[in-house]
């Protein structure tokens, strides 16, 4: 791809992402989300293997049909109420119809199942444009729109992302799929708090970008897809694998790193708005993610891995440490002790 389209496309990502950001009318808002679509197709199909163009045509039908039921459920509420506003969607049929095309959009359970296959057939740097940019434009509409949701359907999809995500992820030995059930999973817990505190959703979904543009960047320097070359890794990088081994703590919400912070806010906010038996159970259900989070950082620190060749046995310690990637880490890692100003201003 010549560096001419490259910037074609991610200056159409910026501004897709800002349109559908900062609109107030639906139909601004689906432009915004169209836009996206068209730009990241290129990026997904660009290495032109196979199992590529098969992601990029997964995620076009997936996207397509989300954008087609946004602009329905707009258009139905329009009919019925006049309003074009965002923030006035208050038809029922309207508001159904938008969660699941927001669903869609974002990869909750049940339309869960695009979103694992159309990661893995993509390179990992535009992987990590779909776990994290892509999210933005769904997921401010959802937040726009969460007064008028039903809380009952949400808290089911959230427990149902949270335990499929824990779940499907235990047996994956692909990295860029336990990647994808990870943010299912993550979405999870987004999705039980937006009507009770969408400030928190907005948190979580924050801190979740920066952990995993951190994961993301530093399997893209040491070149890894799947656990049986992680295994080899701190052979040759130690200090990028004691980094990724502590950004995989954080992710899985460990204390005392930075990704225990919103799940300790949200059970919080749950028990207080009664919802304590949803608690319970989202927070059981994320030991399951925490079983595949400690085996990824289990390979990413074994010295000696089984069956392993002379080449594999070299030391390479001298290989350069990016600095952006130390800065990631140490910001995904330690954020925990400002956690009483954050909550104050929440």
């Amino acid at each position: 791809m010549t560096p001419q389209a490259k910037l074609i496309f991610t200056t159409s990502l910026l501004l897709g992402t800002t349109l559908t950001i900062s609109s107030n009318h639906w139909v601004t808002a689906w432009a915004g989300l169209e836009i996206n679509t068209l730009a990241i197709l290129p990026l997904i199909s660009k290495s032109h293997h196979p199992r590529a163009i098969e992601a990029a045509t997964k995620y076009f039908l997936t996207q397509a049909a989300a954008s087609a039921l946004v602009l329905f459920a707009s258009m139905t509420n329009a009919w019925h109420t006049g309003q074009w506003d965002i923030t006035q969607l208050t038809h029922p049929t309207s508001c159904l119809i938008l969660t699941s095309a927001i669903a869609i959009k974002l990869g909750l359970v049940p339309f869960h199942f695009w979103f694992p296959e159309v990661l893995q057939g993509s390179p990992l740097m535009t992987g990590l444009l779909l776990s994290t940019v892509m999210k933005l434009p769904p997921m401010s509409l959802f937040l726009m729109t969460s007064p008028s949701l039903n809380q009952t359907l949400l808290t089911y999809m959230a427990i149902a992302s949270a335990a499929l995500g824990g779940w499907m992820g235990l047996n994956q030995t692909q990295i860029r799929k336990i990647l994808a059930f990870s943010s299912i999973s993550h979405l999870g817990w987004m999705t039980i708090i937006i009507s009770y505190n969408p400030k928190l959703t907005l948190l979580n979904f924050y801190l979740y970008i920066l952990m995993t543009t951190t994961v993301f960047m530093t399997l893209n320097t040491i070149k890894t897809l799947k656990l049986s070359t992680l295994m080899t890794t701190w052979t040759k990088t130690p200090a990028l694998s004691t980094m990724l081994f502590l950004t995989l703590l954080s992710l899985a919400g460990l204390p005392p790193l930075t990704g225990f912070l919103p799940k300790w806010l949200i059970i919080q906010e749950l028990t207080k708005q009664d919802m304590a038996p949803a608690a319970t159970v989202i927070s059981l259900l994320s030991l399951l993610s925490l079983f595949f989070y400690l085996r990824l950082a289990y390979c990413a620190t074994i010295t000696l891995p089984p069956h392993t060749t002379n080449h594999m046995k070299q030391w390479h310690v001298n290989s350069p440490t990016n600095t952006t990637i130390a800065v990631l880490t140490t910001t995904s890692t330690m954020l925990l002790p400002i956690s009483p100003m954050i909550y104050t201003m929440m």
